[in-house]
């Protein structure tokens, strides 16, 4: 068996995963990341997206937004707003909620809302995440 790394991925209402893995991949705000066991330590910012990891061949995604990422002795931690595996989206709700956001994001351009603008984009990343992560599960 190959090495594997500890993946922990954690939200203020707790643990999501605790799991030895083979690869993670992840959005950061400097670009998508990959993680192998031993790899080097770093910090890193995470932005909405899709979190994906391999475990004996079988591919796993959630959808992440917002935190932080360590990778220290053999183990990758997240710290992240929310975090919902691909298999547990409501596809339909998401597809509402990325109509909304296109709305919103819409309304907010043609009066120059800026506060609003980013809230909407917001919106818009979760959701177009969360169909993305939809289709992997």
């Amino acid at each position: 068996m190959a090495q594997q790394i500890h993946l922990e991925v954690v939200t203020p209402a707790g643990a999501v995963v605790s799991e030895d893995v083979d690869i993670v991949n992840a959005p950061g705000y400097g670009g998508d990341f990959g993680v192998l066991a031993n790899h080097a330590p770093f910090l890193s910012t995470i932005k909405i997206g899709m979190l994906t990891y391999e475990q004996n061949k079988e591919r796993h995604s959630l959808m992440i937004s917002g935190g932080f990422s360590e990778v220290s002795n053999n183990k990758i931690t997240f710290l992240v707003e929310s975090a919902e595996f691909g298999g547990d989206i409501d596809v339909d709700r998401a597809m509402k909620a990325k109509e909304r956001a296109e709305k919103r994001l819409a309304q907010a351009a043609a009066k120059d809302d800026k506060f609003n603008q980013v809230r909407a984009e917001a919106a818009l990343n979760r959701a177009l995440a969360r169909i993305k992560a939809s289709k992997v599960a």
